[in-house]
């Protein structure tokens, strides 16, 4: 089978590589579609972590289960899966709590090292897996590209429920790649007024589609002074941060009102993750900032429900596709900026 190696900084190598054994209490799954997303990019640029050769990458995935251990009863073969890449252990304080998106020991498939993702013809999927991971049946009818952004959109509304967007609020996205867009339509979807700030003029662009109130350009613009403004003074009841900038962060609690929401979504980079936030405007403001990371697996089949409904119109979103045996250009469109999000395809 073909398997996309990523073997160095921004060097993938496509190659030839052994069928996978069906483990007894686990899967084979063949690859129908898998996203690139921005933790892949990450990696992309750095190469496989210190001491690993390679990494077969890809976590939001798409397929069909070709083969199925002697012990699995919960799938079969020609099952249509969506998986999602988290793996807990089950046991820790944690997990005991269904906060199983905080277990230390969390590992991540197409992240992890040793755990093969979905830039391959077949993927395994572990007993380990099915027993503590994040696999669902595709709901009738759904597409494969629908399938593998269910993933990507899990995060989102967990981060939704977890602020309490609600009816006649006015939410502020910070960044409009495909995660802020995500942002626009389900904030719109829980009756929210949407304004969005983004820098790229192709992505501004692009966030026109989804309808946010306003767009707004902060290389142009003072987005503090111009949400205070469109909220006449009051701020913004949520700020998300959907992106990896610090300084959207600091702006983020200026922006938002007194007793407002702040949502951190976009990890910083891991050699600078140190941000300056006004303590006072929290603290006299009685602010609520959160940490929106991953989510319970409940979300991802919620995910599968809200595209199949086409809350959101995976057509919308996914603006490339490449074959796997050009993954490197789905990698290097990914990177551009010029997509919101592409999809790696079996040739």
């Amino acid at each position: 089978m073909k398997a996309a190696f990523l073997v160095g900084p921004q060097t993938i190598e496509v190659r030839e590589a052994p069928l996978p054994a069906c483990p007894t209490d686990g899967l084979v799954l063949e690859m129908r579609a898998c996203g690139v997303c921005g933790s892949d990019l990450r990696r992309w640029r750095e190469g496989p972590p210190a001491g690993v050769d390679h990494l077969i990458q890809g976590h939001e995935l798409a397929g069909v289960v070709l083969e199925a251990g002697a012990q699995v009863t919960r799938f079969q073969v020609g099952d249509r899966l969506a998986v999602a890449p988290d793996i807990h252990c089950g046991e820790c304080w944690y997990c005991r709590r269904g906060l199983f998106n905080l277990c230390p020991a969390l590992k991540l498939l197409g992240i992890t090292p040793g755990l093969d993702g979905g830039f391959a013809e077949r993927v395994v999927l572990t007993g380990e897996l099915l027993r503590n991971g994040i696999v669902h049946r595709m709901p009738e009818g759904s597409s494969w590209h629908e399938g593998a952004l269910a993933e990507t959109l899990s995060s989102v509304l967990a981060s939704h429920e977890k602020c309490a967007t609600s009816l006649g609020e006015t939410v502020v996205v910070m960044g409009a790649g495909p995660i802020g867009c995500l942002h626009v339509v389900i904030a719109r979807a829980r009756g929210a007024r949407v304004l969005v700030s983004e820098p790229n003029p192709a992505r501004r662009g692009r966030a026109e589609q989804f309808e946010p109130d306003a767009v707004l350009d902060p290389s142009q613009q003072d987005v503090v002074s111009e949400v205070k403004r469109l909220t006449h003074g009051l701020g913004a009841d949520v700020v998300i941060c959907a992106n990896p900038v610090a300084s959207t962060q600091t702006q983020a609690v200026e922006m938002a009102r007194r007793g407002g929401r702040i949502v951190l979504f976009g990890g910083l980079p891991k050699a600078d993750p140190m941000v300056r936030l006004n303590a006072n405007l929290i603290h006299y403001g009685e602010q609520v900032v959160l940490g929106a990371f991953s989510y319970h697996p409940r979300f991802h089949e919620e995910a599968l429900e809200v595209l199949r409904r086409k809350v959101v119109r995976a057509e919308q979103f996914v603006t490339h596709t490449r074959p796997l045996s050009r993954i490197a250009e789905a990698f290097a469109i990914a990177a551009s900026g010029e997509a919101l999000k592409v999809m790696v395809e079996p040739d």
